[in-house]
């Protein structure tokens, strides 16, 4: 039974930039997912489908926490980038037989938005609503006392290097 540590935090905080980069280390028992690869709906299938996007992304996460749980003996931990809620990953990992961790990716709004409207190319993700999300998740990580990391001023390389101490901090 694999650990898990899903990575979470707002878009263009660095989760997929820094889980791919852990990645390419090919850690020994350390495999990467990431949410997005099952498809996201648009809003009109969540509602229509599922009651909205919280239930979801509720839905989608239990299927990513069986899925995971699942894994083969020789993964040690699986590593999910995912902008899912903490307690939505922790109610799914009910039925985990592994242990199950999150850590949150968090960064300025102004990096944020810089982030989205270079590299990225998706300035139409810049807004108080992002921002708000932003909030909810470091509102959430600090009352679970979630390990936090701030890529405000740190490489990719840098968050990778915190991402890897977390993850020795769970392989067998």
């Amino acid at each position: 039974m694999p650990q898990i540590l899903v990575v979470t935090g707002a878009s263009g905080a660095g989760k997929t930039a820094a889980v791919r980069a852990v990645e390419a280390r090919a850690l020994p028992g350390v495999c990467c997912f990431y949410f997005d690869s099952i498809g996201v709906p648009s809003m009109e299938v969540m509602t229509r489908d599922f009651g909205g996007g919280e239930k979801w992304q509720a839905h989608a996460t239990a299927r990513w926490m069986a899925r995971l749980d699942a894994l083969p003996g020789d993964v040690h931990v699986a590593v999910l980038d995912g902008q899912t809620r903490p307690s939505v990953v922790f109610e799914a990992a009910r039925s985990c037989a592994g242990d199950v961790r999150v850590a949150l990716l968090d960064c300025s709004a102004e990096a944020r938005a810089e982030r989205l409207c270079g590299p990225r190319g998706q300035p139409e993700l810049v807004s108080g609503r992002m921002n708000n999300w932003a909030a909810y998740l470091r509102g959430q990580a600090d009352a679970l006392r979630l390990p936090i990391i701030d890529t405000t001023a740190l490489t990719v390389e840098e968050v990778a290097d915190e991402l890897s101490m977390l993850i020795r901090t769970m392989a067998p």
